[in-house]
């Protein structure tokens, strides 16, 4: 059945969500329409003909954080739910009309390009539950088109904007139950995966590719405030060659990490940074994570610059709020040296926006960052934060235009 998954589900929100969906595939995203490659596609036909009427009339405020999970005990880490949005590709044929499958596995062939040569790509991004009782997601249309990049860097088919979108959108719809309700400080995590999933032996790419939206409810990281952490400089291992996948949000990046990360974590440090392949200098990025740092007059935005790094959306929204609140930014090489006259670092991403950095140890060297007024965790940093889970929960006006509504009323 399309856009439904085999079976029954076994929600007790069944009704709710069937109606919520077909509400949303009627809707549209008004900001961010002229840059759809074409209209939302509509939901099967079959969904009418089920023999369960539609009697009730779904909204995300009936329906956000039903599920009754201990929202204040979330962590950043795999929960089940209700089910997952799913579209194929074949060269033949192009994209389907995408479904919803329930059970949390896919059928992979044994010879697919993702298991042996590593095609596959992913992003992460969030959708709240927000002051005014709607439900939003934070810039998707930047995952997207990074998605898309991604993709064609490894040759796979870029995933249309709209169908991005529209799979977001309904896996999040079809588990309202688990987005945690507004004032618990969780989110809705969203994870979007493109695979190559037909068989090759030989290094080329696929010819038919699998796209997926899975979603998992994740808690406040911060629930006692922004806490810094320590940071070790990575020896011995690179993070990505000069002309190499860095810049690029694939599967295998992540798979290198985790031997060094592991390493790091051994030695007491929870989070590693990488430098440059090339000289060994200068400073990349840390593991999952943008670098980010802030002079010591305070004035001035500084995130390193190379081929390397991947583009982070948390960093770009970031630097944009700096620039509103009349910052300089400077996007440029950063060598490693230079760490002990910041008065502020910290590591930004979709997980936890900022964790700010009050030691990096590099060799026989550490390096301690304080403001002048001697804080672990700086005024410019802490102030960012708030306006990002400011516009992210609709407690401040989202100027910007970054948060898309899952239903347009």
């Amino acid at each position: 059945m399309q856009l439904m998954g085999h079976g029954e589900w076994r929600t007790p929100h069944l009704l709710l969500i069937l109606t919520a969906i077909h509400l949303a595939a009627a809707s549209t995203i008004k900001a961010h329409q002229p840059a759809f490659l074409s209209p939302l596609p509509r939901l099967s036909k079959e969904i009418n003909r089920r023999r369960t009427p539609f009697r009730a009339v779904a909204t995300e405020e009936s329906l956000v954080g039903t599920a009754n999970l201990d929202w204040e005990a979330l962590r950043f880490e795999y929960l089940p739910t209700d089910g997952y949005c799913v579209y194929r590709y074949t060269a033949e044929k192009g994209w389907d009309d995408g479904r919803m499958e329930q059970e949390p596995y896919i059928s992979l062939h044994v010879g697919a390009t993702a298991l042996h040569y590593g095609q596959a790509a992913f992003e992460g991004l969030k959708a709240f539950h927000c002051k005014d009782g709607k439900v939003r997601m934070f810039r998707p249309l930047d995952n997207a088109r990074r998605l898309q990049r991604s993709a064609e860097r490894l040759m796979m088919p870029p995933v249309p904007e709209n169908i991005f979108i529209y799979a977001c959108r309904q896996a999040v719809l079809a588990n309202l139950a688990y987005v945690p309700p507004y004032g618990t400080g969780g989110s809705l995590y969203l994870r979007p995966v493109l695979i190559g999933s037909s068989p090759r032996i030989g290094v080329q790419p696929a010819e038919e590719y699998t796209f997926f939206v899975m979603v998992i409810p994740v808690g406040d990281y911060y629930k006692g405030g922004l806490q810094p952490v320590s940071a070790w400089v990575v020896e011995g291992y690179d993070r990505a060659a000069p002309q190499g996948v860095g810049a690029y949000k694939v599967a295998g990046n992540y798979a290198a990490d985790l031997l060094p990360n592991s390493i790091g974590k051994s030695k007491g440090f929870p989070i590693a940074l990488y430098l440059d392949a090339k000289e060994n200098r200068y400073i990349d990025e840390f593991s999952t994570s943008n670098f980010i740092a802030v002079t010591q007059d305070g004035n001035t935005y500084v995130t390193p610059e190379s081929p390397s790094i991947l583009p982070s959306i948390t960093n770009l929204s970031l630097m944009e709020l700096a620039k509103d609140e009349g910052l300089d930014t400077q996007r440029r090489p950063v060598p490693i040296e230079e760490v002990g006259s910041f008065s502020e670092v910290a590591a930004c991403g979709t997980a936890v926006i900022i964790t700010p950095i009050d030691r990096i140890v590099h060799k026989d060297k550490t390096y301690v960052v304080r403001g002048p007024d001697g804080r672990p965790v700086g005024p410019v940093f802490e102030r960012l934060y708030r306006r990002v889970r400011g516009i992210q929960y609709g407690e401040e006006a989202d100027k910007f235009g970054w948060m898309v509504p899952l239903i347009d009323r």
